[in-house]
């Protein structure tokens, strides 16, 4: 699974309001989506979890992200987008990818608003982007496309005909750059579909070349690229069309359905039209091939098609991507250079040819038809003004007449076997273009055919050509340009891919991944191919001959290999496989060659002057350059394998035309000199058996040209007429060897009967019936099955080496009277019945009866091919056949020796040719021309045969054959080989089927020999473990050729019914490992070779391997033993144990099973049942651990009577078959369960319909399985129905390829087999029970006297991190609650809730990505060791007989809590829509649509569903969510499934989660059937442990064989109400520790079968399930949603303080006219309430608050906080007011306020403080406080920080509704001011202030302003006085200091009392008292009013402080 956790993002800049954030993410067409939150720094840390089932991470994998506002309208919640690449986590899967700073990407950037524009009379869509993902295998392409339109083009869309779009295409672009052009396209079909439409059928075929529709929508932010594509035209040549009949051709120029075409010259093979076609194309090109069809208009309508030419565009184009993006690419261009033309038959359909999924219009025929001369430029800009020009006839004067060379192939045939029988003679046909084609008289005559030849038996079923020593050889040459510059750049890069090819092929073959020599291989592969790309292409740059498209595919490619050499170099030995395909697929890109004007090298097979089979070779294969070996064909002078074809509509089925290996050559005549193809054998040439039959008839007994009548007197071996001896004349070059001589042809004398053992003879007699009804003899007494008469059966003799053992009997197995007659009415001419009838009728005419006897051939020391052969290689004549004449009749069989009925006979003349002196090329391709006369003598002929009498009568042309030699390569030396071939199993036959594989057996089939293994029973997976040897096989090339191209060995499986009747089922080949050395051999393993059925598809594999042996003089002198020491055994030879795979004994036991006959009963094994005891197929075990086996079964199995015993251990496996759900239309199913060779059925449910489990539940089968890995063999599950009259068919089947989960160690301490959960009370336990029901429930049911504090949603709350909605509570962590993101299932913990049986689902059909399921299987397996020693203690079983399944069916009540819906797709056209729930299990069906939630995506339903089921027959509870619509039906939004009966059976517990604490009251109560104490001691039970021990009096258990104490788990006594017994906790706290399922409120994801695999959205939910056997159920949980309370808020404004003054008055004092508005956050408009002064009254319903659309019909609920808002504003006059400060609180989680003004701080408001938890301000709700007065501080956002403005001192009273209506205020016409009541506040009056006291503000005004100066002047001034004091009175003192004058002691003057008395109390208060009458004493009335109401507050607001 792939695991996504997202943490947090940033919005920056942040977005007024706050936005309601939402994450989604699409992966794989599956968008998740996170839950809502609010604000620009939104934090999630939720987990996203997608399955990839069987479809891993790719290299360009990736995750779209989508920020979203979900509380803005649908068009603007949009916010950002990132792509987020997974290759991270593909080269490192168990690493964290982290991604932080993830940037994303606005609406301009990524293009996603696209506007409409007109295009023609469509409108434009919504930018399409796709991106392509390369599967693992590289050669297919998967894509998946994201589209994106608004809503006019869906309502286009909508209102086109049908609601659709019918396979139109889209332009495809890059999402990133839109500029760059429309980068591909994509055919779709579009419907739009209302209430009540119905979706259109699209009944065309997927892919039609009529299909002409070239309409493309694209986005208007995508330009459009216009090119022209000019084809020039020039000529063609060889447009042969009928025999001797010119044509009148025209060229038709096919390109995205339209048609261009040139004119139509007369009378012409070779036209010439010199024009120029020009279409206009848009870039990319629409179609991927250009079409050529050259039409024949001699008639009118010009339908004859001569012949066509596929162009494909991306072969002459380029866009770069081919290689990864290294190159721009180029645009389309061709040549000039030749097109070849083909047509006729087609090739036939095969799913492994490239481009098999063109249509039958695109593939062009198998027969050359001609080429044409063209060229293909494309130019951005039109410069023609005409879309037809001509050309001017000097511009094509060079380039028509092109220098040819000339060319030379050479063909030497070796073999041809496994040919079906062919009772005429046939041969072999080379051709290149037309040269060699016989049947074309027009060119010159060549060596391109083989000698006729018969087809004998091989001995087994199949023909071969009895060749030997002497192979035929073929010469043709030819004229054609010289393309060797572009030939040798192909073969270099085909080399390059094939030993590329090759290293990958051996690198997939080592499975085991520690496999030492797998890194050795890796090492080879890249250092191979490292060195293959430095390799230099050969330059185009530099060639005269060279075209655009040449220079520029020649860059491509270079640029290439450079990049593939640099990432060899660099590549980790990581994902090996998938990364080679990757280079493998880039280079095939590249490699195909468009302008190889060289045709291929057609091979046919000929019978009857007519082609029956084909094989094509391409002619760069088998090309010679001078260049090197590198640069040549892969086959140039090698021997190939050519597996013959029939064409299309032709042939017989599952029958191959012929296995034909060659060795070809072709090249520059020139570069043929010193020609020598293998490596021994001489050519010769002869003249001779196809001109060289003499014929002689027999007249009156003599022998002589006179009875010949209308026989030639010479004739070739067809019969036809021939030129005598006397008129071959030697070719140039040519020269006779020696005289002409007889040798008769013994490969045509050969018996047909040669191989076979033994030959039925028959013969038919006949009767007629005569005038008087009588049966006579007829006319013609003996014939055979054909009516051609025949010698009496009396006087057939016994040939020589032949004998009967039986004489002549009448044939009565037929449909025959018992004589053996059969009647007919008899027909003329022949005379014979049309029908024949085996009752007589008066009217019938004839009759006959068949005699048959059988002979055998003699016993004889050679054998059938040696005989054959030493028949072949006699160059003496026999007595009597000295004069070499043969006898037989005219065109029939011939023999040496004259027979009694001969009349007829021939003798074959020879005359061997001698090449002339050496003239620098090969002697055979001189062989031009016929042999009959030179082509002087031949033109003056058909001179003179031109007479004036031809033009009145139509002189017969002759039409013989031409007289050509015939070219050998004799081998002298034979060399003998021993094939060894081992066969082992076979796998993945056959799907879906009862009888499974009937009577497999393999045939092995190397060249002419044959052999068959055993024929097993009916198997899925036969194993024949097999040795088959073929001894003393013959080839004549030498073994260096063989070693290197060795012969194919074909294994062919074969089945075999009941009535002997044979099928074949598919072919596997491979060549063979050859040995030349016997000493430095070594044994081949065994690997997986596919069976290839007649179309290609693959139809299962083979485990085998081949080698083939030379024989030596030494080796080969025991000839009737093999090389090789092979076991043998029971008639057949077994597989030596060197390659034999190690087997291990295992067993396999199937829970469900009854009936199986041959079981055995255990009675030592208590408590279980051992219903059969069988051997089956041989698995593999990977690994074996002494404590725990983990192994991989991957094999097959063998019977135990032909295994030796093994010292190997044991395995044991047991299968768990519980039974079967949701099968449909069945009546009693059954279980096969296949595995091998092995099949065991259960018993017919016949309830199935009241009871779907099987009657009984075990099967123990014992096996043997290898210890390899690569020997795989799955296990196969069929589901059988059962009807009346024994009919069977098999309605679902489910296979089990990977068995490792199920290996288990049933020793080991740790491991607990699965058993069934315990789902009724015991009797034992009712009195128990009846106390814990009369006790527990009751407690539990009633209810609380008091309301609780928290409820469920508060422990949902604090299980989501949501704290600040439910209120703080120290006890919480006594109630958790576990929330997945995910499935319960989904949980890797709880493995899918399958512990007990596993879900395996049943298909019809091969399992693919979208096949249908029809039904499930639900059973476990178990496999571990068995002991080999009987005397050994076995293990215990892992599946018992359990009296618990009595229980089932078992009657439940099920309690589904729905707790709320995430993310819901909308479906209204708001972009909402009004979810309701519906729940459906079997027939039950809950919910109501009125319960709907309007205008919602994430709707909170907070619903419990109880209803009672049948588990199993009712176990799929079905959720669905609907939208409510008025009006129209309603629209399914989406569905989840629940399987209740896996929670049911589960071992963990998940029928009902386990709650964290046991309490019996309050509002999180237990609520489970049974006491946890009851719980442990079932699941004690379940696990095998003995049951718990508790002790009461110390607190503790004893369990699993440890003592538990419950101070370890509560070190202190716990506080919390309502908890239960403290066992039952002790218990509890036990079961916490055993992984059981907590309680839980599970996500589920919604689907939609409109939309697969789409994520609609998702649920949260949970469910409980209760056995009614177990007992009542606790309470239900109240989930209910909690329903707002009406509260009235009263606040307070006393004084502000510290703030911020924005207004300066005329003396720069700065002031400010303070007023405070209040209100509550409402995301509906304004707010609330402002007020200034006095008592304000903030009232507002703290609820949930609504927003209604006009046209909607339900309101829609917003949910927003309750908080308080307090602004702090200054008044103005005449500009706005100025904005001060704010104070938000949160009324549920609020700071304290300070006591004083000078103790409050903004730290107040900091949520996260930094500071020690002990330093942090205390918060508490208003809603449980009640009144708090204080002091809070206001901040404003100053420089994007939060800074303090002020402070404000408020008192704040939370009412109930119930207090407010008793305490009103202000309610109605009453006074506001009141509770409490307050006094207007003493304010001083500053008006006209400055007038009151001038002096004063005068001061104040100078003072502010100049008060530095000032202070500074003060200063100055009393330094200046203090220094002229000193100066002053510095010379007084002086003077008196230094004179010292005499003291006076009278004062020269009178003082006198000015001092104030003492007593001044009047005078003072005189002073004090000031002038102005108008100042008031505001302080003392302060005080006054403050303490006036003291008591009145105290009274209402008991905590208010004293001011």
């Amino acid at each position: 699974m792939l695991r996504l956790v997202v943490e947090s993002a940033k919005i920056d800049p942040p977005l007024t309001p706050p936005p309601r954030s939402c994450v989604s993410i699409n992966f794989r067409d599956i968008e998740k989506r996170t839950h809502v939150v609010e604000g620009n720094d939104p934090i999630w840390n939720e987990t996203l979890i997608w399955h990839l089932w069987n479809r891993p991470l790719e290299n360009d994998s990736f995750l779209q992200v989508t920020l979203q506002d979900m509380g803005s309208k649908k068009k603007e919640r949009f916010i950002g987008l990132a792509t987020v690449v997974l290759k991270p986590l593909v080269k490192h899967p168990s690493k964290v990818h982290f991604v932080k700073d993830l940037t994303l990407l606005n609406h301009s950037m990524s293009q996603t608003d696209v506007s409409q524009a007109q295009e023609g009379p469509l409108e434009e869509w919504g930018q399409v982007v796709m991106c392509s993902t390369l599967g693992v295998s590289f050669k297919e392409q998967m894509f998946f496309v994201l589209m994106k339109c608004n809503l006019s083009n869906i309502g286009f869309v909508y209102h086109s005909p049908g609601h659709s779009l019918l396979r139109k295409w889209l332009g495809l672009c890059q999402p990133n750059k839109p500029g760059s052009g429309v980068t591909g396209y994509l055919k779709v079909t579009i419907s739009v579909l209302g209430v009540g439409d119905q979706a259109p059928v699209d009944r065309k075929l997927p892919y039609r070349a009529e299909d002409t529709d070239v309409q493309i929508f694209k986005s208007t932010a995508v330009p459009i690229h216009m090119a022209y594509l000019q084809f020039f035209i020039y000529c063609a040549e060889d447009l042969h069309f009928k025999k001797h009949q010119s044509v009148n051709p025209m060229l038709e120029v096919e390109l995205i359905g339209e048609k261009l075409k040139t004119y139509v010259p007369t009378s012409t093979d070779n036209p010439i039209w010199n024009q120029i076609l020009t279409f206009q194309i848009q870039m990319p090109c629409l179609s991927s091939y250009i079409k050529f069809r050259v039409l024949d208009c001699s008639r009118r309508d010009c339908q004859d098609e001569i012949g066509t030419a596929s162009l494909f565009i991306n072969q002459i184009s380029s866009t770069g991507e081919e290689i990864g993006g290294v190159s721009s690419g180029f645009l389309p261009c061709f040549g000039p250079s030749f097109l070849t033309l083909h047509g006729g038959k087609k090739a036939p359909f095969r799913i492994q040819e490239e481009g098999s999924c063109i249509s039958d219009s695109v593939k062009d025929g198998l027969a050359y038809r001609g080429r044409v001369f063209l060229e293909v430029i494309t130019q951005i800009k039109s410069q023609q003004d005409s879309r037809i020009k001509d050309l001017s006839h000097e511009v094509t004067m060079i380039e028509k007449h092109q220098n040819r060379q000339k060319y030379g192939l050479c063909v030497i045939f070796l073999s041809c076997t496994m040919m079906p029988n062919f009772n005429d003679l046939i041969q072999f046909e080379v051709s290149i273009g037309h040269y060699g084609n016989k049947l074309d008289l027009n060119y010159k005559p060549l060596v391109s055919t083989t000698q006729y030849s018969p087809v004998i038996y091989d001995g087994n079923i199949y023909h071969y050509v009895p060749w030997y020593n002497t192979k035929p050889v073929v010469a043709v040459t030819s004229s054609w340009e010289d393309v060797s510059f572009r030939v040798n750049c192909l073969n270099l890069l085909h080399f390059t891919r094939d030993r590329l090819k090759a290293n990958l092929d051996t690198l997939k073959s080592m499975r085991n991944l520690k496999d030492p020599a797998l890194l050795r291989q890796w090492e080879k592969l890249l250092r191979e191919l490292v060195e293959d790309c430095k390799r230099p292409l050969p330059c185009m740059t530099d060639q005269p001959t060279a075209t655009n498209l040449d220079r520029k595919r020649w860059q491509l490619r270079s640029l290439l290999l450079q990049e593939l050499a640099q990432k060899a170099k660099h590549a980790k030995p990581r994902d090996m496989v998938a990364t080679v395909e990757g280079w493998l697929y880039h280079l095939n890109a590249v490699l195909p060659e468009p302008q190889i004007s060289l045709p291929d090298v057609m091979i046919w097979l000929m019978a009857k002057e007519q082609r029956v089979a084909y094989a094509r070779v391409p002619a760069h294969s088998v090309l010679f350059s001078q260049a090197g070996p590198l640069y040549s064909g892969r086959f140039c002078g090698k021997i190939q394998t050519l597996l013959l074809q029939y064409p299309e509509g032709e042939g017989q089925k599952n029958t191959l035309p012929a296995h034909l290996r060659v060795c070809m050559w072709l090249g520059n005549v020139t570069d043929s000199k010193d020609l020598q193809l293998l490596r021994q054998g001489d050519m010769v040439v002869y003249a001779e058996t196809v001109s060289g039959y003499e014929n002689q008839a027999k007249y009156k007994d003599q022998w002589g040209m006179q009875g010949l009548y209308r026989c030639p007197n010479f004739s070739d071996v067809m019969g036809n007429k021939a030129l005598p001896k006397t008129d071959f004349q030697p070719p140039p070059g040519w020269h006779w060897w020696d005289n002409w001589r007889v040798e008769p042809q013994r490969r045509l004398l050969l018996d047909i009967d040669i191989n076979k053992s033994q030959v039925l003879e028959e013969v038919y007699e006949n009767q007629d019936r005569d005038a008087r009804g009588a049966w006579v003899p007829a006319a013609i007494p003996n014939t055979d099955t054909n009516g051609q008469p025949m010698e009496a059966r009396e006087n057939v003799k016994c040939p020589q080496g032949w004998h009967f053992k039986k004489n002549w009997a009448v044939e009565l197995n037929r449909a025959v009277d018992n004589e053996g007659w059969e009647y007919g009415v008899g027909i003329p001419p022949s005379g014979l019945p049309q029908v024949w009838n085996s009752v007589e009728k008066t009217y019938h005419s004839c009759r006959r009866r068949r005699w048959v006897r059988v002979r055998f051939r003699n016993p004889r020391e050679l054998s059938l091919e040696q005989e054959t052969l030493s028949f072949l290689q006699q160059h003496e004549l026999a007595k009597g056949e000295e004069e070499g004449w043969e006898y037989g009749t005219f065109r029939s069989k011939f023999h040496l020796n004259p027979q009694p009925h001969s009349r007829f006979r021939r003798r074959c003349w020879h005359r061997r040719l001698a090449p002339d002196k050496d003239k620098g090329v090969a002697p055979i391709f001189l062989l031009e021309g016929s042999l009959a006369m030179d082509l002087k003598q031949h033109a003056k002929k058909e001179e003179e045969d031109k007479s004036w009498l031809g033009f009145w009568r139509r002189i017969p042309e002759d039409t013989r054959p031409p007289n050509m030699p015939f070219i050998y390569c004799i081998f002298n030396k034979p060399h003998y080989y021993q094939l060894f071939c081992y066969i082992y199993q076979a796998r993945n036959l056959m799907f879906n089927q009862i009888l499974t594989f009937q009577g497999p057996f393999i045939r092995v089939v190397f060249l002419n020999h044959s052999q068959c293994t055993q024929t097993l029973r009916s198997s899925a997976g036969p194993t024949w473990a097999q040795t088959l040897i073929f001894q003393h096989l013959l080839l004549y090339e030498n073994p260096h050729d063989t070693k290197e191209s060795p012969p194919l060995v074909v294994l062919e499986l074969w089945q075999r019914d009941s009535w002997g009747k044979e099928n074949l089922w598919g072919r596997s080949m491979w060549p063979p490992v050859v040995w030349l050395d016997f000493h430095n051999r070594t044994l081949p393993p065994m690997r997986w070779h596919p069976i290839i059925n007649e179309l290609g598809a693959e139809e299962g594999e083979i485990l085998a391997s081949c080698e083939l042996i030379l024989e030596t003089e030494v080796l080969g002198q025991e000839k009737q033993l093999p090389i090789l020491s092979v076991p043998w055994k029971n008639g057949i030879y077994t597989l030596p144990k060197s390659i034999q795979p190690t087997l291990k004994k295992m067993a396999i036991e199937v829970l469900g099973v009854a009936g199986w006959t041959g079981g055995k009963h255990h009675p030592e094994q208590s408590g279980m049942c051992w219903s059969s005891l069988l051997v089956l197929p041989d698995c593999p075990i990977q690994s074996l651990h002494p404590k725990k086996c983990y192994w991989e079964m991957e094999g097959d199995r063998r019977e135990m009577k032909n295994r030796e015993a093994l010292p190997a251990p044991s395995l044991f496996w047991q299968i768990l078959a519980w039974g079967l759900r949701n099968m449909k239309k069945v009546s009693s199913p059954q279980l096969l369960v296949e595995f091998g060779e092995e099949s065991l059925r259960t018993e017919p449910i016949s309830d199935f319909q009241t009871n779907p489990n099987f009657p009984e539940s075990i099967l123990l089968l014992i096996v043997y399985m290898p210890t390899e890995e690569a020997y795989a063999l799955p296990l196969v599950v069929k589901v059988v129905d059962v009807w009346i009259f024994g009919q069977q068919t098999v309605v679902g089947q489910a296979n089990i390829d990977f068995l490792q989960p199920y290996f288990c160690d049933p020793w080991a301490q740790d491991y607990v087999p699965p058993r069934l959960p315990t789902l009724c009370v015991k009797q034992h336990q009712d009195f128990l029970g009846y106390l814990y029901k009369k006790f527990f429930f009751k407690s539990s049911t009633t209810k609380d006297q008091y309301e609780h504090e928290v409820d469920w949603w508060s422990k949902l709350f604090w299980a989501t991190g949501d704290d600040h909605k439910s209120p703080k509570y120290k006890y919480k962590d006594y109630h958790t609650l576990k929330v997945y993101d995910c499935e319960l299932e989904a949980v890797p913990v709880f493995q899918g809730l399958q512990d007990f049986c596993q879900t395996f689902k049943l298909y019809q059909e091969q399992p693919k990505l979208d096949s249908p399921v029809v039904g499930e299987f639900k059973g476990l397996f178990r496999i571990y060791p068995f002991p080999e020693n009987p005397e050994a203690p076995k293990p215990p079983h892992q599946f018992l007989v359990w009296p618990e399944r009595e229980d089932f069916p078992q009657l439940c009540l099920v309690r589904v809590y729905v707790v709320r819906a995430i993310n819901l797709q909308p479906q209204d056209y708001n972009g909402l829509c009004d979810p309701y729930v519906i729940l459906k299990l079997g027939k039950t069906e809950l919910g109501k649509r009125d319960t709907y939630q309007p205008n919602t995506l994430d709707p909170i339903f907070g619903t419990m569903f109880e209803l009672t089921c049948n588990i199993p027959l009712e176990k799929d509870l079905e959720i669905q969510l609907y939208d409510f619509d008025l009006f129209s039906p309603d629209d399914k939004i989406g569905t989840t499934v629940i399987d209740l009966e896996n929670r049911l059976l589960s071992g963990f517990e998940a029928r009902c989660g386990l709650s964290k604490s046991y309490c019996l009251s309050g509002p999180f109560r237990w609520r489970d059937q049974m006491s946890p104490t009851h719980l442990l001691e079932r699941y004690a039970k379940r696990k095998g442990l003995p049951p718990p021990l508790f002790n009461p009096e110390e607190d503790s258990v004893f369990y699993n064989g440890k003592n538990f104490k419950l101070t370890s788990f509560e070190p202190k006594p716990p506080t919390v109400h309502g908890l239960g017994p403290k066992m039952e906790r002790l218990a509890l706290y036990l079961l916490h520790t055993q992984g059981l399922v907590p309680e839980h409120v599970e996500t589920r994801t919604l689907y939609s079968d409109s939309q697969p695999g789409i994520d609609q959205g998702k649920v949260q939910m949970w469910v409980d399930i209760f056995p009614k056997k177990l007992g009542l159920p606790g309470p239900p949980v109240n989930i209910s949603p909690r329903k707002p309370k009406r509260y009235e808020l009263r606040c307070i404004i006393w004084q502000t303080a510290n703030v911020d003054l924005v207004d300066s008055n005329f003396s720069g004092e700065k002031t400010s006219d303070i007023y405070v508005k209040g209100l509550q956050q409402s995301p509906c408009g304004p707010p609330v309430l402002s007020f200034c002064w006095g008592f304000p009254i903030l009232r507002e319903h703290l609820s949930n608050s609504t927003c209604d659309y006009i046209w909607s019909l339900d309101p829609t609920s917003m949910k927003f906080p309750a908080r308080l808002i307090i602004q702090v504003w200054d008044n103005d006059i005449f500009s706005p007011d100025d904005f001060l400060g704010v104070l938000e609180l949160d009324l549920s989680d609020m700071p304290l306020p300070a006591r004083h003004a000078n103790q409050c701080s903004i730290r107040m408001m900091d949520a996260d403080s930094k500071w020690p938890a002990f330093l942090q301000y205390k918060h508490f709700s208003l809603f449980k406080k009640k009144t708090v007065t204080g002091w809070w501080p206001c901040q404003v956002l100053d420089d994007g920080k939060w800074r303090l403005s002020g402070k404000v001192k408020m008192t704040l009273e939370m009412l109930s509704e119930k207090e407010a209506l008793i305490k009103p205020a202000g309610r109605g016409q009453s006074e506001p001011n009141q509770y409490p009541t307050l006094h207007p506040p003493l304010r001083t009056d500053s008006s006209f202030k400055w007038f009151r006291s001038p002096v004063q503000n005068i001061c104040r005004a100078c003072w502010k302003r100049y008060h530095f100066k000032i202070i500074a002047l003060v200063i100055i001034v009393i330094t200046a006085l203090l220094l002229f004091n000193f100066m002053y009175s510095a010379p007084h003192y002086l003077a008196m200091h230094w004179i010292k004058p005499e003291l006076r002691l009278s004062p020269p003057i009178k003082i006198f009392n000015i001092i104030t008395p003492l007593n001044t109390s009047n005078a003072n208060s005189s002073i004090l008292r000031t002038p102005d009458s108008n100042l008031k004493p505001t302080i003392d009335r302060e005080f006054k009013l403050l303490q006036g109401p003291k008591n009145h507050l105290s009274d209402i607001f008991p905590e208010l402080p004293v001011p």
